[in-house]
């Protein structure tokens, strides 16, 4: 990534429990940058003078968590879980990513807060591409199910409060997202070919776009200190893009253990998700979903600085560490 200027003051990082929000606070203390993260409840290992804890986001006292702050990373959010019975009803999520993004907005302009960067998803543009068509910056919007649309609301809901207010916004929508600490489905998969089980992946020709962790911190602290991403909404993610098979047989290497493939047509494959209610599991693993971030790339002048064998060989080692222990 090339040069850019000093955060000015201290950084608000949202959800800071995460997955990505843990690696960009460690990177951003590492940066000698003060951040703090917002947190529900405090949890043991918290550095309780890094970490304020405002219960719930909905109803918290963002005010006094804003204190101090020059910018924000909103990263806190529900996510698809299936857990409850309405756990995939809109309510939640309207809750979780909409509402939530309102309050801070609205404390974010009492505050005097530069810039926010929020955290969407590329399912804002959809589930899946047709071959060779990316999702780009500048494309249409056609989220499917309630967390998408949830997501893109919660962008508008930005893109008002900047136009009321002096603060910038930047919206950065990610792919899955992988790296040491990672969990859901790629923890999964992870597992089950470190465990040698057969996998039915073979010869899948789908191309999927994924984010290292580590190419997500990097381009979020783009998005804080460049001046020409304000107002921008932007997909970011890996550079190159790999199929099913080719994640799974990379992942193997990457864990010294040979990915165990074969294939079953993906008429079968649809037809079991479909009787198991797992037709979006099985929809990740087929559909294609390629994402561009070349426009990203030439406003910020950023390169991602992590390879994919790269982020995979890093995922490896903390998952042999993890097992290890």
């Amino acid at each position: 990534m090339g040069l850019t200027p000093l955060l000015r003051g201290k950084v608000l990082v949202t959800g800071a429990h995460g997955f990505i929000a843990r690696a960009l606070c460690r990177h951003l203390s590492d940066m000698g940058v003060p951040c703090v993260g917002a947190v529900r409840t405090f949890a043991p290992e918290d550095d309780r003078a890094r970490t304020v804890a405002v219960g719930d986001f909905a109803a918290a006292d963002w005010d006094g968590a804003l204190q101090g702050v020059d910018a924000i990373v909103h990263l806190a959010g529900r996510a698809h879980v299936q857990k409850a019975p309405d756990a995939g009803g809109p309510t939640p999520y309207v809750v979780a990513n909409v509402h939530v993004t309102r309050r801070l907005c609205d404390a974010a302009a009492r505050s005097k807060v530069r810039r926010i960067v929020l955290a969407s998803s590329v399912k804002v543009y959809g589930e899946s591409t047709a071959p060779g068509k990316p999702f780009r910056a500048g494309d249409p919007e056609s989220p499917v199910d309630a967390y998408a649309h949830s997501k893109a609301e919660a962008e508008r809901v930005l893109w008002l409060a900047c136009a009321e207010s002096a603060f910038e916004g930047v919206v950065l929508r990610l792919p899955l997202t992988y790296g040491a600490g990672v969990k859901g489905n790629f923890l999964t998969l992870m597992d089950a070919i470190a465990a040698g089980r057969k996998l039915p992946l073979a010869g899948i020709a789908n191309r999927r776009n994924l984010l290292n962790v580590d190419n997500a911190v990097s381009a979020i602290v783009a998005a804080l200190t460049v001046p020409a991403l304000a107002g921008q909404t932007l997909p970011i993610a890996d550079r190159e893009s790999v199929s099913t098979s080719e994640l799974a047989e990379r992942l193997g290497r990457a864990l010294d253990v040979p990915a165990r493939l074969f294939h079953l047509p993906a008429s079968v494959l649809r037809s079991g998700a479909a009787l198991t209610a797992k037709r979006a599991v099985v929809a990740r693993l087929l559909d294609s979903l390629e994402v561009d971030s070349q426009r990203f790339c030439d406003l910020a002048h950023w390169s991602q600085p992590c390879t994919i064998d790269e982020g995979l060989a890093a995922t490896a080692a903390w998952w042999k560490l993890r097992h290890a222990l």
